[in-house]
């Protein structure tokens, strides 16, 4: 197949996406909200090796400002944590239970950029986790001496989106079950000068987290629950 035919067949199904979308909004006679998540009380202050640290050198520098996370989702979460070998990993979280329509996310790298840092690297990455992989995008920022690795992923219901296409599939699916789709940002960094140890931390991390949640918790989390 050409590209030029494959370009045109993508628009159509966007296109497509999009009506089936607002048709079945429309006549959802009874939408169902998801599950939802508490995220204060779903992600636990100590698992695994890793502890909340409350120290002031452990205090969160978010890109991302509260006013814009405060408009866009219904809660938000910011938390350091530490191991037992001092390494510290940055957790931000933000979820909202009604996140139709038009692109709610912002995405870290353009927050990153708008707030001063510079962007060395941005790429996609399948993180592998014990409970399946989760599509995320790698980012690494720098701000002066702080090299900041970034980890993060968007989910739209119970599978994680990339692109604007996967989130207008997402919403098709959820569209068609008569399901209000929620939708969380999770975002994980370190400041290391060495970007591969500050991914492997981070997805062991992850790993860690995932592994003590509750199941249900750990779909909204994660975005493993679709089959693919």
């Amino acid at each position: 197949m050409s590209v030029t035919r494959m370009a045109v067949l993508l628009a159509v199904l966007m296109c497509s996406a999009s009506a089936i979308v607002t048709l079945a909004q429309a006549s959802a006679t009874s939408e169902r909200r998801a599950p939802g998540i508490q995220l204060e009380t779903a992600v636990p202050q100590r698992f695994g090796s890793w502890r909340l640290d409350g120290s002031q050198a452990a205090q969160v520098v978010n890109p991302q400002t509260q006013q814009l996370l405060d408009k866009l989702y219904g809660q938000v979460l910011a938390r350091t944590y530490v191991n037992e070998r001092g390494y510290r990993i940055m957790l931000s979280l933000a979820y909202g239970s009604d996140q139709r329509g038009a692109l709610q996310a912002h995405k870290p790298e353009v927050c990153y950029v708008a707030q001063g840092f510079t962007l060395l690297s941005n790429s996609k990455s399948d993180i592998t986790t014990p409970f399946g992989q989760i599509l995320g995008r790698r980012v690494s920022t720098q701000l002066g001496g702080r090299l900041e690795p970034v980890t993060y992923w968007f989910t739209l219901g119970d599978q994680t989106v990339r692109n604007r296409f996967e989130r207008r599939m997402a919403e098709v699916r959820a569209g068609l079950t008569g399901q209000i789709p929620d939708g969380l940002l999770f975002r994980v960094s370190s400041l290391d000068a060495d970007p591969a140890q500050a991914y492997a931390e981070q997805d062991q991390f992850v790993a860690d987290l995932l592994a003590a949640v509750a199941p249900p918790d750990r779909i909204r989390l994660s975005g493993l629950g679709a089959v693919r």
